[in-house]
């Protein structure tokens, strides 16, 4: 279990802990010692000087609002910072192809060149998540990445990384987004609300079936356990093959 609280002026006292509560009261358990971002500074330190040495980094004096990652950075400051003050740290990318293939989404072929030098250090100087990210996951020996497809357009970002940094390349599974009628993903629109936790294996039962993994209707009335055991014996990924949005269930009252 990895909490991923670098931000830490965004992090809201006692989230983590209420986060760990419903994953538990959602028979959803984990291995080990919970690890936490914050306190991992020095690998990420680590990993910046390996790919300093590289040189495969530089720093950039460009505001968020010059050049917002979500477009392709221009490579303003590749030779020098543009303008004196605070930096943060980019990852030099070279104008190459990163192919993979993901699970559920196939093969998947992105151009490095037109993704940009993505932030891994903050003008704060706090570490950016492609970085942390890339080195937790070989720290903790992940060997599948699960999770949004929203994140797909961050892979070849971290595969870089990773190959820069001489680590494991894990294999990857995209899973669908639920999302508005136009486009916003559910968990950031105003319908967005928190979840029931006096009812995990009705959500457990509504969230298999988004993933078209057709549970029988009467499972929904079992507990959280018999849930998950179904679901395990019965998990098909072809169900969501290229699948990257589902469309937003009506909200049933708690």
């Amino acid at each position: 279990m990895r909490i991923e609280d670098l931000d830490r002026a965004r992090t809201v006292r006692g989230c983590a802990d209420e986060m760990l509560r419903t994953l538990a009261d959602f028979g959803l358990t984990w291995d080990g010692a919970v690890t936490y971002q914050s306190e991992r500074g020095a690998h990420y330190a680590q990993a910046l000087r390996t790919l300093q040495a590289q040189a495969l980094t530089f720093e950039c004096s460009c505001s968020r609002r010059a050049h917002n990652d979500s477009i392709r950075y221009p490579g303003t400051c590749r030779d020098a910072p543009s303008h004196p003050g605070p930096t943060a740290t980019r990852f030099r990318v070279a104008d190459i192809d990163v192919v993979f293939e993901d699970r559920a989404q196939g093969r998947c072929v992105f151009a490095l060149g037109e993704r940009g030098d993505v932030i891994i250090r903050r003008r704060d100087g706090e570490f950016a998540y492609q970085l942390a990210v890339v080195v937790d996951d070989a720290l903790q020996g992940i060997t599948d990445v699960v999770r949004g497809a929203d994140l797909l357009d961050s892979t070849p970002w971290q595969i870089a990384l990773q190959k820069a940094l001489a680590l494991p390349l894990p294999r990857y599974l995209h899973l669908p987004l639920v999302t508005e009628p136009g486009g916003e993903k559910l968990s950031k629109s105003q319908r967005s609300i928190p979840i029931d936790r006096r009812r995990p294996a009705g959500l457990l039962h509504q969230a298999l079936t988004l993933l078209r993994q057709n549970p029988p209707v009467e499972l929904e009335r079992e507990t959280e356990s018999k849930v998950l055991e179904w679901a395990c014996a019965h998990w098909s990924v072809e169900a969501f093959q290229t699948v990257r949005e589902v469309g937003a269930p009506s909200l049933r009252p708690g």
